[in-house]
């Protein structure tokens, strides 16, 4: 191993160790540091003596492989945070890094569904499954994902003790470790029930055929022991077919945008829907105000008869 590659290991501890970082969070600060590294080793340089010139550089190289806006800055944020970390630990006397500023973030705004597709996609979700459990248990993920506004990694991680006994509201765990309350609706509840039966009925038969039991609300065979991110993506492409959503508009985020907005929509302060997301900073929910601007926008340009006659 590098020396690099032993300070970013020491970086990555001291993230999870010290600020509780998520494991995807971790995953992507190691991703960023070691394209950054290799970078470095194709220049004939190293981390301790390196300067602002070659961090720069960097950042230029990876604007010409056409990175997008979001990317530069994400990498440039993992770097400006390991010369830190490095010169805390003093490894460096300095750090060249510190006024640099990045490209900025992209300005476009996230896709939203209406409420019409979001219903066409709650309702397939009740029929492409290959029996009545998977039924289920898919009609419980999109319920979930509508009433709460999770995260997808929060919501197929989640332990099945926060389903029990019918809760009216669901303790969720977020970035950082931090935990949130978020009500859930009764579509969602009745979801939860039907699907913890059909859950609990094969995890019953699992454990007479001696395998082990599952903490998750949504076990799996994988080696996380819960449904991934990946199948559930390709699941939410599945249900766009399905109901005739356009796929390209379907994400799992797309469910998390279009909780924000609905809720903001339909009179919910900007506070509150910062609360159930679990943002740190108000300027992240601050987004789904231009959203809904952009919406009203499109309705006036697209129904008031003094528009229509302009076209």
């Amino acid at each position: 191993m590098t020396m690099m590659a032993r300070q970013i290991q020491s970086f990555l501890e001291a993230q999870s160790a010290e600020l509780d970082a998520a494991n995807n969070t971790l995953l992507a600060y190691a991703r960023d540091l070691n394209d950054f590294s290799g970078w470095l080793t194709a220049k004939n340089k190293v981390f301790n003596t390196c300067g602002r010139g070659d961090i720069e550089a960097y950042l230029i190289d990876c604007d010409i492989q056409g990175l997008a806006a979001s990317t530069r800055a994400r990498r440039l944020s993992a770097v400006k945070q390991l010369f830190r970390f490095g010169f805390e630990e003093g490894w460096r006397k300095d750090n060249p890094a510190i006024q640099i500023k990045g490209p900025g973030r992209d300005k476009r705004l996230p896709k939203v569904l209406d409420q019409g597709e979001v219903g066409d996609l709650l309702q397939a979700a009740t029929r492409i499954g290959k029996n009545n459990d998977e039924n289920l248990r898919n009609s419980c993920l999109m319920e979930l994902l509508y009433a709460t506004g999770m995260r997808v990694t929060e919501l197929v991680s989640l332990p099945v003790s926060a389903a029990r006994g019918d809760p009216k509201m669901l303790l969720i765990r977020g970035k950082g470790g931090k935990e949130r309350m978020v009500p859930l609706s009764q579509p969602a509840r009745d979801a939860i029930t039907g699907w913890l039966a059909a859950r609990d009925r094969a995890q019953d038969q699992a454990t007479k055929d001696g395998k082990p039991g599952s903490s998750f609300l949504f076990p799996s065979r994988g080696k996380l022991g819960h449904l991934t991110r990946h199948w559930f993506y390709g699941l939410i492409k599945d249900l766009a077919y399905a109901a005739g959503v356009n796929p390209s508009k379907v994400t799992p985020h797309t469910l998390r945008h279009a909780f924000a907005t609905h809720l903001l929509a339909n009179g919910a302060d900007l506070r509150i829907i910062q609360t159930l997301l679990g943002h740190a900073d108000i300027t992240s929910t601050e987004i789904y105000t231009h959203v809904l601007d952009e919406r009203l926008r499109e309705l006036v340009l697209q129904h008031h008869p003094l528009a229509r006659a302009k076209q």
